[in-house]
């Protein structure tokens, strides 16, 4: 069976909650690159909102990003596993400081 590889992204992400993808079935996230893109450190959070429900799985919490880098924050071949009505969010301590680009299987039970 032919896999149906996704993509979503968000640019110039700050301080609000920015929603990232929205799970309409069983998805795998595969990746999630987040770069800052200010020449001063800042930090972000990642999480899954749970079914949508307010319930919040963190991913990563007031991670460190140094200025002009990047962080893979899926690696070595893991996967992360949302359901359908999961959200997946992302924001920064510093407002327009993230680009975020995340890459993702969609309907992996079908």
């Amino acid at each position: 069976m032919a896999q149906d590889f996704e993509r979503a992204s968000a640019s110039a992400v700050g301080t609000g909650e920015t929603t990232l993808l929205t799970s309409n079935s069983d998805d795998a996230l595969i990746g999630i690159r987040v770069t800052n893109i200010l020449s001063s450190a800042v930090t972000c959070d990642c999480y899954i909102d749970k079914a949508g429900a307010g319930t919040d799985f963190h991913i990563c919490k007031s991670l460190n990003i140094p200025p002009n880098s990047s962080v893979e924050l899926i690696q070595g071949g893991a996967k992360i596993v949302m359901q359908a009505t999961d959200i997946l969010h992302i924001k920064s301590n510093t407002g327009s400081s993230l680009d975020v680009w995340v890459s993702y299987v969609d309907s992996i039970s079908t």
